[in-house]
């Protein structure tokens, strides 16, 4: 049996198994403090691909906040990471408590868009939901996170802390060289290779519509639009998620479309962060257009 993206149940079957035994750490690590776990991005929400997806992870911890609790989080997930090769290694946590993910207090990790998909999609794997409090992002809280994500994980170097963005600004840009060689990208392999299509597509399609930016409902979207220079290589990109592509195709494909996605993507947020008083990454994305061009 498939899902509506064609994916099967067996592929999501190897994904559950990892989150309950993540789950099952964190019950016996966090014990009472942990008020509930949830299944986020595309184990929530449908879309699970063996071969690229991520498994994600979202935790509500009790009220207040303790020093100890980001070592224990952090600790956990190293372990589950270190049965790897494959899903284990994919493992993203996402954490915080009532107060946190409410904005009364810092701390944590819930970037917006991760909170956002907690309200949308999250699906209770153990204990209570307690998802009343959460406060939901705005739609420019979601196109600044974006934003900075996208400088740090397409820019190469990983993703980045809000304080690292000045300093990623600096340095060389890995994606631009494989958007400007698409031979070396696709030599990185197909989770690398569809996230780098797919990724400005669901930063388009969140900070139009302010939602979780699926990578169905994302491209689905992008294909309807009028303005659409990538429409080949963005449904090829989602089949790819489940077959890998051969590499000259792949490569003719990337070839004569990625450079245009790349420039909607960043001409649209460009005009966006202006428009929202953000000039200093709106400069970074005048930056990064640049690179890409020269």
């Amino acid at each position: 049996m498939v899902d509506d993206t064609g994916v099967s149940a067996s592929e999501s079957r190897e994904g559950e198994a990892v989150l309950a035994k993540t789950i099952a750490a964190y019950r016996d690590a966090l014990g009472s403090r942990l008020i509930a776990g949830y299944a986020l991005g595309s184990l929530a929400h449908g879309g699970f691909s063996a071969l690229v997806s991520d498994v994600d992870l979202g935790l509500i911890l009790q009220d207040p906040l303790k020093a100890a609790d980001r070592v224990t989080v952090a600790k956990v997930a190293r372990s589950i990471r270190a049965e790897g090769p494959g899903l284990h290694e994919r493992l993203s946590v996402f954490w915080g408590t009532p107060s946190t993910l409410a904005g009364q207090h810092d701390g944590g990790r819930f970037p917006p868009l991760d909170r956002l998909d907690l309200l949308e999609n999250g699906r209770l794997l153990t204990g209570t939901d307690a998802r009343s409090g959460v406060a939901r992002p705005g739609q420019a809280e979601l196109l600044i996170a974006g934003a900075e994500f996208a400088l740090g994980y397409l820019g190469g170097a990983g993703k980045p802390r809000l304080r690292d963005i000045a300093r990623l600004r600096l340095r060389p840009d890995h994606a631009v060289a494989e958007i400007r060689a698409p031979a070396r990208l696709v030599a990185r392999g197909p989770r690398r290779l569809t996230k780098v299509v797919l990724f400005p597509v669901r930063f388009l399609f969140t900070a139009e519509t302010g939602q979780v930016g699926t990578n169905a409902r994302a491209a689905e979207h992008y294909l309807a639009s009028a303005n659409a220079p990538a429409a080949t290589l963005v449904a090829a990109a989602l089949a790819w998620r489940l077959e890998p592509p051969g590499d000259d195709e792949a490569t003719a494909l990337l070839s004569r479309e990625l450079i245009a996605l790349y420039v909607q993507y960043l001409d649209d947020h460009i005009a966006r962060l202006d428009a929202a008083n953000r000039a200093s990454l709106a400069d970074s994305f005048r930056e990064w257009r640049t690179r890409l061009l020269a």
